[in-house]
């Protein structure tokens, strides 16, 4: 399995990221993906799931502001992010469970002014 983020960097309050993760060495269209993050100092939270027929479900701290989405051609899973707040900083990983225990090297976001 490998699943290799991108997307993250610095943005305003208020502003919008997307997030991407390319997925390898497994089945992609069989599997739900999960976005997770850990915020400085703290565990890591459950942000988000697409299951495989593109149902998906939000932590109540995202919901309406963040977008799951997937590409099973391009074995890619999205994160849109959208009216950002300064606790949505953290490092964003995807993965193949919720908890995270097989995820990616991570994304950096930032939300500061």
């Amino acid at each position: 399995v490998q699943l290799v983020e991108s997307g993250g960097g610095l943005v305003q309050p208020g502003g919008s990221l997307r997030l991407s993760c390319a997925a390898s060495g497994f089945p992609f269209s069989s599997y739900y993906m999960c976005w997770v993050r850990q915020a400085p100092g703290k565990g890591l939270e459950w942000v988000s799931t697409i299951y495989m027929d593109g149902s998906t479900t939000y932590a109540d701290s995202v919901k309406g502001r963040f977008i799951i989405s997937r590409d099973n051609a391009k074995n890619t899973v999205y994160l849109q992010m959208n009216s950002l707040k300064s606790e949505d900083t953290a490092l964003y990983y995807c993965a193949i469970d919720r908890q995270g225990l097989t995820r990616g090297q991570g994304t950096q976001v930032t939300v500061s002014s």
